[in-house]
C-alpha cells in the first residue's frame, strides 16, 4: 500500500535517543545503538541490523523504534540477532523502508508468504522466523504475535504502539508528546513524578480526567514511582 507524505513523515521522525530505545524496550544499554548503527569487536565490524549503513545520526526515527521493538521480543532466544540482517535487507527490497513496522508481512496472507519465501531463500534459523507454517498454516511465530497485537496500524504501517499487554490506555504515539508514553497525551513520567511527589492515584486521575485504573497503568509502566512512594 502506498503511503501519503504524511504518513512517510511519521515513518521518518527523528524524536528518540538510543537510550529512549533501550528504556522502552527493556534492553540492555548500548543495545539499541548496536542494532542501529553496528558495532566493533575483535577488529571486525558488525553491520547494523536496522539500517543500511552507520549513519553517525543521534536520533532515533519512529520507523527505527517500531522495528527495534520487534527485535526486542526476540531478544531471549540466545541467537544472536546480528543473524536477522540478512533477512531485513531482503524484506527492504519486498516491502520499502521499514519493512518490520509494516502490517502487510505479518497480517496479510501475501505479505506473510513472501516472508516464509525471504527466510527460506536466506536460510533463517528457526529461532529468528517471524513467520512460521505449522498443521500446514502460515501464522506468526509467538514474538511476532506479540509484537503484532501491541502495534495500532494506519495506512498500512505502524501508527501507534500499545508497550503494556495488560492496559489499552498507554501509548507511544509519534504525534504525541514526542512519542514518549502517554495516556490521553500526559505523559506517565509526569504522573509517576506527581504520584512520587505525595499525589494519590484518585487525585491524580481527577486533576488530569482520566479513570483511576488508568493511572494505575500509568503507574506500572513507571514502576520507579511504586517503589519509591510504598
Amino acid at each position: 500500500m502506498m503511503t501519503d507524505m504524511s504518513t512517510t513523515s511519521l515513518l521518518e521522525r527523528a524524536i528518540y535517543t538510543y537510550a529512549d530505545v533501550d528504556r522502552l524496550n527493556s534492553l540492555t544499554p548500548g543495545t539499541g545503538r548496536r542494532w542501529l548503527e553496528g558495532f566493533e569487536r575483535g577488529g571486525v565490524f558488525h553491520d547494523p541490523v536496522l539500517r543500511d549503513e552507520p549513519t553517525g545520526a543521534d536520533l532515533v526515527s519512529w520507523g527505527e523504534m517500531v522495528e527495534a521493538r520487534l527485535l526486542a521480543q526476540f531478544r531471549g532466544r540466545r541467537v544472536s540477532l546480528q543473524r536477522l540482517r540478512p533477512a531485513v535487507v531482503r524484506l527492504r527490497v519486498e516491502f520499502g523502508r521499514y519493512p518490520l513496522m509494516r502490517m502487510r508481512p505479518f497480517l496479510e496472507v501475501d505479505g506473510r508468504e513472501l516472508v516464509l519465501r525471504v527466510q527460506a531463500e536466506i536460510g533463517l534459523e528457526p529461532a529468528l522466523q517471524f513467520v512460521v507454517v505449522r498443521n500446514g498454516r502460515m501464522i506468526l511465530r509467538t514474538e511476532t504475535q506479540r509484537f503484532a497485537e501491541s502495534v495500532d496500524y494506519a495506512d498500512g504501517v505502524a501508527s501507534a504502539i500499545r508497550p503494556l499487554p495488560s492496559s489499552e490506555a498507554v501509548r507511544l504515539d509519534p504525534a504525541c508528546n514526542f512519542g514518549q508514553p502517554s495516556i490521553r497525551g500526559i505523559r506517565t513520567a509526569v504522573l509517576a513524578e506527581d504520584y512520587r511527589a505525595g499525589e494519590s492515584m484518585v487525585s491524580l486521575a481527577k486533576m488530569h480526567d482520566l479513570e483511576p485504573s488508568q493511572v494505575e497503568d500509568a503507574l506500572g509502566f513507571e514502576p520507579t514511582a511504586i517503589a519509591v512512594a510504598g
